[in-house]
């Protein structure tokens, strides 16, 4: 055992007997010392027998991952340090790396799609962003983040997706969040944790293979030097695949390379680097009310194109000082570049022009966050304090192309080509927004059963939007302040209840805010949200219980007239109960359950007098199960895994007049897994398995249907 190994295993048995203790001393405190101190409890134990339990156990108990199984324990983003989610007063959903390899998840929003609270897919086989809903508000646009950093879409278009296979974790907080986090909606956020450089060596590489889909990756990690001063980490996959439709792709290229130097048990420091070429097709809908083959294409197939590169770099900072003072930073700079070019029918005549547009867009982001942690106790009283600040800002310049393109039969499509396309300047815009946030919470339990947690941040928002064509310019600014209040009761070790009030903020930065509206200026929206809830970790098996129920209101809502013009509907509530069980029992049996209730009404509308409907694409249901269970081997035959699982998505409307209905639906997933040797495994997994046809929406006279059945086979070789 070397030395690092030696003192890991030591500090990690103080921390996990004794807390905030351990964390108050472990900066710059020698183990000798840490053992001094805790010497009488160690006592106690039986040595040798508790010491490897502890360091097995505790490789999961970090609050980014990696987990064991698919039950996560703690969280770093529900209070912004490591806490057990049990403890944190507000609903947290961790979907860990090995649910994403059991379910074969090839995107985020498939990631995201057995977890209570949240809509995913809701435009189907628009396959350009990640689109998620949670309590009943669309998230897309700033409710995404990575390892804490915002990775929302500045402006109207430039962005890209993110790599699950470049993922240890995706975890869901919801609702109101901006007390930690700053300008985003209500329903909350999903921030998605970076595979990290790990102490121990694993590697794997697999090749997966369907109808219309190759792909090939790999994953090594380990240290570098024998001390384990020194860790990397290199990801990488590279796929041809397209979404089972004439006309559509889904080709990929990822390189995520990462180093860690840890001298001290106080102190690391990670470099995330990565890099992203994305080639896939625009937004496929078909015009409302007219029975057509849900594989019909109407665009043109070679002006059919949503194409990305992203480039990141990246660093991860941590170090413990003596008395209890802990210092995080941690920062990352994004470039995206787009190329984007489409048609689309505007009318359903077959003598009527199609529009076109293209995008030409370029996007840079710098953020960085710092925190400083100081961990106290007195009297039986422990606290953890935290301030921070905060800096985003978001460079983006888009140059945008609007013509026309030939007529097409919408029952006999016939293509035209490029020749009858016809472009002409349209809006060329440079966006510059930054964001400053100043923040401060506190947690603090008493008598090792109450735990209250509160805080507030300020934000301020400088937003501007130059039309260099136009010779105008847009800027707004915003600030305002928000607080969170939250107290959890421990009945035992086990088992809490919670209450909590928190607060969101999300203004309309320009080119949002730039005047596209029936009248007046777009206003920042804000909300507010009460939840209570219970939270249930039994010790007799692993698993994690929570039912919340929340009232969440936003005001100075927006909904787009016209996909370009907008007007704010003023005020929508939403009530809401939600339930999610995960399980992972005997290293055999593996259960995800989840159902959502969201019962959203527009309360207030000025304009179209929609007061009372229901919002546009709200279902009031949604549901999701999914089991496996393994049959062990028996020495020559190896390990079978079966599963399967279902999504139910209720019935919801397109439009806030309720005139447009779309139907509820359920689809059916499998998959089966079977261990060849200690080192070799062949998965299938099937999504839609059935290859049932369904609407997740229609919207501004356009449905979308969800994605068609895909059944792939992975064979991965891990040692």
């Amino acid at each position: 055992m070397n030395k690092r190994t030696d003192r890991s295993s030591a500090c990690t048995a103080a921390r996990l007997r004794h807390g905030t203790t351990y964390r108050r001393l472990l900066g710059g405190v020698a183990c000798g010392i840490l053992f001094a101190i805790t010497g009488n409890a160690s006592a106690e134990d039986s040595g040798t027998t508790t010491l490897s339990t502890i360091v097995v156990e505790g490789q999961g108990e970090k609050g980014v991952g990696p987990d064991r199984t698919i039950v996560a324990r703690t969280s770093a983003t529900g209070t912004k340090t490591d806490t057990s989610i049990v403890d944190v007063p507000a609903a947290v959903s961790v979907v860990t790396q090995k649910e994403l390899e059991d379910r074969g998840v090839k995107n985020l929003q498939e990631a995201m799609a057995y977890t209570s609270g949240v809509m995913v897919d809701e435009f189907g086989s628009d396959n350009r962003y990640d689109y998620f809903r949670i309590r009943g508000f669309d998230q897309t646009a700033l409710g995404t983040y990575r390892d804490g950093l915002p990775a929302r879409i500045p402006a109207w278009f430039t962005a890209s997706r993110v790599e699950p296979y470049g993922l240890q974790r995706v975890e869901v907080l919801k609702g109101s969040t901006s007390t930690l986090f700053g300008l985003n909606g209500p329903g909350g956020l999903v921030n998605n944790i970076t595979k990290r450089p790990q102490d121990q060596f694993f590697a794997e590489i697999y090749t997966t293979l369907g109808d219309g889909h190759k792909e090939v990756g790999a994953d090594v990690t380990g240290p570098l030097d024998k001390e384990g001063v020194w860790s990397y980490r290199l990801t990488g996959l590279w796929q041809e695949a397209d979404y089972g439709l004439d006309y559509s792709r889904d080709d990929r290229l990822y390189i995520a390379p990462a180093f860690t130097i840890s001298p001290d048990d106080g102190t690391s420091l990670t470099i995330l680097t990565d890099y992203s070429r994305r080639e896939t097709n625009t937004a496929r809908g078909l015009p409302y009310g007219f029975a057509l083959d849900p594989d019909t294409f109407l665009g043109e197939p070679d002006f059919n194109y949503f194409n990305t590169r992203q480039t990141d770099l990246g660093y991860l900072f941590e170090h413990a000082f003596d008395g209890g003072l802990t210092f995080r930073s941690s920062a990352r700079y994004s470039h995206v570049t787009l190329d984007y070019a489409d048609v689309y029918i505007a009318s359903t005549s077959p003598i009527a022009n199609r529009s076109a547009f293209t995008v030409d867009g370029v996007a840079d982001r710098f953020t960085v966050d710092n925190q400083l942690q100081y961990d106290a106790s007195w009297n039986g009283i422990e606290s953890k304090t935290l301030v921070g600040v905060d800096y985003t800002r978001d460079r983006v310049h888009e140059d945008i192309k609007y013509g026309t393109a030939g007529a097409i039969d919408i029952f006999n499509p016939s293509y035209c080509g490029s020749s009858c396309i016809t472009l002409g300047p349209y809006v060329n815009w440079k966006v510059n927004n930054q964001a400053v946030g100043l923040y401060a919470q506190e947690q603090v339990t008493f008598d090792e059963r109450w735990i209250l947690t509160f805080g507030g941040r300020y934000d301020y928002i400088d937003a501007k939007a130059d039309f260099p064509d136009w010779g105008t310019s847009d800027a707004s600014t915003d600030g305002t302040f928000t607080k969170r209040l939250g107290l959890t009761y421990k009945v035992n070790e086990g088992l809490a209840v919670y209450a909590n009030y928190s607060e969101s903020f999300q203004p309309l930065v320009a080119p949002t805010a730039n005047g596209y509206t029936v009248s007046g200026t777009l206003k920042p929206q804000e909300g507010q949200q009460y939840e209570v809830g219970v939270k249930y970790r039994p010790d007799s098996f692993d698993g994690l219980f929570t039912l919340a129920l929340f009232d969440l209101t936003q005001s100075n809502v927006p909904t787009n007239i016209t996909p370009l013009i907008q007007s704010q509907i003023g005020k929508v509530n939403v009530k809401g109960i939600e339930l999610e069980g995960k399980v992972a029992l005997n290293d055999r049996w593996n259960a995800v359950l989840a159902y959502s209730y969201w019962d959203a009404e527009i309360k207030e509308d000025g304009i179209a007098g929609n007061a009372g409907n229901r919002p546009d694409r709200v279902p009031r249901h949604i549901a999701s199960a999914w089991l496996d269970y393994t049959l062990p081997g028996n020495g020559t035959i190896g390990d079978l895994t079966l599963g399967g699982g279902v999504r139910y998505v209720g019935q919801s409307f397109g439009d806030t007049a309720n005139t447009t209905s779309v139907g509820g639906y359920a689809v059916f997933d499998a998959a089966a897994r079977y261990k060849v040797s200690d080192h070799v495994t062949l998965a299938v997994n099937a999504k839609n398995l059935f290859e049932r046809d369904y609407q997740t929406t229609c919207y501004y006279g356009t449905c979308y249907y969800g994605d068609r059945r895909s059944v792939l086979a992975t064979l991965k070789y891990t040692w």
